[in-house]
C-alpha cells in the first residue's frame, strides 16, 4: 500500500509539472512593471507595511498575469497547434487536456481576484477590468484579436490599466498618473503590433484577421514603431514638466538603438527569428527605462521620510532636541500697540 501511494503521489506531482510547463514565465515576467511602478509612483511613505502591500500586489499581479497568458494559450489551443512557429510549445502537445486548462487559469484568476480584494476596492476594481479586457481579446465567442485596431485599442486599455492598478492601491487616480501610465500603454500598444507581424504567417493560415493579416506586415510594424517612437516622446514630457525627475530625459535617446534595431528587423525581411530578437532587446530597453523610474521614485520616497523622521528619530534617541514652536508673536511688544490699548470698559 505505501508503494502505491508513493507511485500515486510521484504521478501527481509529474502531471503538476506538466500544468506549470503550460505557463509562459518569460511573458509573465516581463509584464510586471507597470503595476509595481504605479505603487511607488503613489506610495506616500515607507513602512514595513507598505512593503507587505507591495509584497501582495506583486503575487497577485503575476497569478493574474498568468491567468491572462492561460487563457489565450487555453482560447487559442487549436491556432496554436496549426502554427509551425507555435506547435512545441502548445500545452496540447505536451498531452494536457483543454479542460485542465481551463481549470487553471479559472484558478488563477481566482486566486489573483481575492488578494487584489485584501487589498481595497480601488485594485479589485482595477483588476477585474483587467482581466474583461484580457477576456474581450482571447474568447472564443469575442475573438478581439480577430477584429484589427481593436485589438491594439485593449492594448492600449489594458497596458494604462495595469499601471493604474498598482497607483490606486495607495491613492485615487489623478492627472499625473494618467500621463505615466500612458505611456505604459503605448508600450503595450507598439509590442502587440509587433508581436502580430511575429506572428502573420501563423495567423494568415488560421484566418486571424489580425493587423498584420488585414494591413500587412511592414505596414503594421511601421504603425508600431512609430508608437515605440510615441512613448519615448512620452518619457522625454514627463521628464521635461517634472512628473518624473528631469534627468530621465536622457533616456529618450535609448531611442535610437531601437531604431538601429528595427531597420535590422525590416532588412532581414520581418521574419519569425528576427522580430523575436528584435523584442527581446526593446524589452531590455524598456526594463532599463522602468528601473531608472522606480529607483528615482523610491529615492525620493526615502528622501523626504528621512526629511520628516530625521530630527524625531534623533529627538528619540537623546542627540538632539526638537525645534522650539515658534513665538506666538515674534514682534516685541513696542511694535504692538494692541498689547497696551485698554480693554473694553465695563459700563
Amino acid at each position: 500500500m505505501p508503494i502505491a501511494i508513493d507511485g500515486s503521489r510521484r504521478v501527481g506531482l509529474g502531471r503538476l509539472g506538466s500544468y506549470r510547463s503550460a505557463i509562459r514565465y518569460r511573458d509573465i515576467v516581463a509584464l510586471q512593471g507597470p503595476p509595481l511602478l504605479g505603487a511607488v509612483f503613489a506610495l506616500p511613505d515607507v513602512t514595513a507595511g507598505r512593503f507587505v502591500e507591495l509584497l501582495v500586489l506583486a503575487i497577485a499581479n503575476l497569478l493574474l498575469v498568468a491567468h491572462i497568458f492561460v487563457l489565450n494559450d487555453w482560447a487559442g489551443a487549436d491556432a496554436d497547434l496549426n502554427d509551425a512557429n507555435k506547435r512545441a510549445d502548445a500545452f496540447a502537445t505536451k498531452g494536457l487536456s483543454r479542460r485542465g486548462i481551463g481549470m487553471l487559469w479559472l484558478a488563477l484568476l481566482a486566486l489573483s481576484l481575492c488578494l487584489f480584494a485584501a487589498l481595497g476596492r480601488r485594485t479589485l476594481l482595477f483588476a477585474v477590468a483587467i482581466a474583461i479586457l484580457s477576456a474581450l481579446y482571447s474568447s472564443p465567442r469575442t475573438a478581439g484579436k480577430s477584429f484589427p485596431i481593436l485589438g491594439s485599442a485593449l492594448h492600449l486599455a489594458g497596458g494604462m490599466l495595469h499601471f493604474l492598478l498598482g497607483a490606486a492601491l495607495f491613492r485615487p487616480v489623478d492627472g499625473a498618473a494618467i500621463a505615466v501610465a500612458s505611456l505604459c500603454g503605448l508600450a503595450f500598444t507598439a509590442g502587440h503590433l509587433t508581436q502580430e507581424v511575429r506572428d502573420f504567417e501563423g495567423d494568415r493560415a488560421n484566418g486571424i484577421t489580425t493587423n498584420a493579416v488585414v494591413f500587412g506586415k511592414r505596414r503594421t510594424f511601421i504603425a508600431g514603431l512609430a508608437i515605440f517612437t510615441a512613448a519615448y516622446g512620452q518619457v522625454v514630457i514627463l521628464a521635461a514638466v517634472g512628473i518624473v525627475p528631469r534627468w530621465l530625459t536622457i533616456l529618450g535617446f535609448l531611442f535610437a538603438a531601437h531604431v538601429h534595431w528595427s531597420l535590422e528587423a525590416l532588412a532581414e525581411g520581418l521574419s519569425f527569428d528576427s522580430i523575436c530578437r528584435l523584442q527581446a532587446r526593446y524589452r531590455a530597453i524598456f526594463a532599463v527605462i522602468g528601473v531608472a523610474i522606480l529607483s528615482t521614485l523610491l529615492v525620493s520616497v526615502a528622501t523626504k521620510v528621512s526629511a520628516n523622521n530625521g530630527r524625531m528619530l534623533e529627538f528619540s534617541r537623546g542627540r538632539g532636541s526638537l525645534p522650539p514652536p515658534p513665538p506666538l508673536c515674534p514682534k516685541p511688544r513696542e511694535l504692538h500697540p494692541c498689547l497696551d490699548r485698554p480693554g473694553p470698559s465695563s459700563a
